[in-house]
């Protein structure tokens, strides 16, 4: 679910980057380019509809975002990268919070001391 979510927002993001683009800042845009009629088959209304298909993308990709955030990985069962790193799957567990056990000092007996 989460690599479809992925799909659709890239395919979305394209789309927007390309109505974008096909603007005129000043209002010109694509119409600008067949201003010889003055309303040839139907020209003048390309404004309008490169404005609600930008509005529509920009709601979409708002709503996909929204998606994969609900529905992704972190709401299933599967684990997060943060639960892999605190539980590591295998190997021996080292506790680094306490100090290491300090060694009793060991008695000598008069039989093992040969110094005397």
């Amino acid at each position: 679910m989460t690599t479809l979510f992925i799909v659709l927002i890239i395919i979305v993001c394209i789309l927007l980057a390309l109505f974008v683009l096909v603007q005129n800042p000043k209002g010109g845009g694509l119409s600008s380019g067949f201003s010889g009629g003055s309303s040839l088959m139907g020209v003048q209304r390309t404004s309008d509809f490169l404005e609600k298909g930008t509005w529509t993308l920009i709601i979409l990709l708002i709503v996909f975002s929204l998606g994969i955030n609900i529905l992704g990985p972190s709401s299933g069962s599967s684990s997060s990268l943060s639960d892999q790193i605190e539980a590591p799957a295998a190997g021996p567990k080292l506790n680094l919070n306490t100090a290491p056990a300090q060694e009793a000092p060991q008695a000598t007996t008069p039989a093992a001391d040969s110094t005397k």
